[in-house]
């Protein structure tokens, strides 16, 4: 039996100032103005395995507002980890519920809730795939996309060369690389992006994770009182914690259009602009104005206008403006960073 777990616990803090503690990117419509990025990956998975064998994993603060965006959630599918940790400690979390509901043979596709996925029929056969061989074999699966650039953001997956086998094995993990590592990836032709996709049966989870995360397979295989014991799991990454280390590692090529939507950039990528090249959104005048991303949320009749841009994000709600160069959108944590030790806690 197939289920989904998707995490949707993040902060999405790059996303600053539209995305805020209890409406994070996810519960945001970033790529569709009528349906939010967990509706999204909701959606796209839905032909494939039922609402009732999907699980999103969340913080305790984001259960209920993911209750009331998304109501034809079953209620006891939405699960709020015990304390913050990191996606190994996560993923054990959902194991525990499906080997509880369906046994240790059960399937899982672990998907996030922020990622553009281009072509949805074409995922769901790369799903497909991934999911039966992981149904089949001891093995830990994970999708892997063709590099179109050397990106220096994502993570990579290194095969011995790249064939029309619909699954191959890994032969390792590499972490993000600087500019000229990620160049020699992309030339190379071996080398994929790690989507952050994975497929297992619980079994197989729960014995990588006793080889690798000794700690974390202990308690998947016994958890106990999970409120009281869960906080107690290392703070550690699936990636870095299983996926680098185990041996029984394989891809599926994704053969659908992907992107990591990280930050105000990735809109330049994904959504449709002017003739300027501007994504704009809410009431905006730009003039002279080229390649920028321009959100007006307020509600209150305000007028978000720019001349002689270029390449710049401007945002702005009805309680925070934010504006920065497009080369740099990964310094909006820190604008958020900033905020927290100032005790703005009432615009974030």
């Amino acid at each position: 039996m197939n289920y989904v777990v998707i995490m949707a616990g993040g902060s999405g803090e790059r996303f600053w100032p539209l995305s805020r503690r209890r409406t994070p990117k996810q519960l945001l419509p970033l790529l569709q103005p009528d349906r939010t990025m967990l509706q999204e990956a909701i959606d796209r998975i839905a032909p494939l395995v039922p609402i009732e064998r999907i699980l999103v994993i969340t913080s305790d603060v984001l259960r209920q507002p993911i209750l009331e965006a998304i109501p034809t959630l079953p209620a006891e599918n939405v699960i709020a980890e015990p304390a913050k940790r990191n996606t190994a400690p996560c993923l054990a979390l959902a194991a525990s519920v499906i080997r509880e509901r369906s046994g240790a043979d059960a399937v899982m596709a672990v998907l996030t809730a922020d990622h553009f996925i281009g072509d949805e029929d074409r995922f769901r056969q790369n799903v497909q795939t991934a999911l039966t061989y992981a149904a089949d074999h001891d093995a830990l699966v994970t999708l892997g996309i063709t590099p179109t650039r050397p990106e220096t953001g994502y993570g990579y997956i290194e095969v011995a060369e790249r064939s029309s086998d619909a699954v191959l094995k890994v032969q390792s993990f590499r972490e993000k690389p600087d500019a000229a590592t990620a160049e020699e990836y992309v030339s190379s032709g071996r080398y994929y992006w790690n989507a952050g996709m994975f497929f297992w049966s619980v079994k197989s989870l729960q014995s990588a994770m006793n080889l690798c995360l000794p700690d974390v397979g202990a308690w998947l295989g016994a958890p106990g009182n999970v409120v009281e014991t869960f906080p107690q799991l290392p703070d550690i990454s699936i990636d870095y914690g299983v996926m680098e280390r185990a041996a029984n590692v394989f891809v599926v090529p994704a053969t659908f259009a992907w992107d990591d939507v990280g930050s105000w950039d990735a809109l330049l990528r994904m959504r449709s602009t002017d003739t300027h090249g501007n994504v704009m959104q809410g009431a905006v005048v730009a003039v002279n104005t080229h390649d920028c991303v321009l959100i007006n949320a307020r509600t209150d009749g305000h007028v978000l206008t720019a001349t002689g841009l270029r390449d710049h994000v401007l945002v702005a709600t009805n309680d925070a403006t934010m504006a920065c160069p497009i080369d740099d959108v990964q310094s909006v944590k820190k604008i958020v960073q900033g905020l927290r030790e100032q005790g703005r806690d009432d615009v974030l």
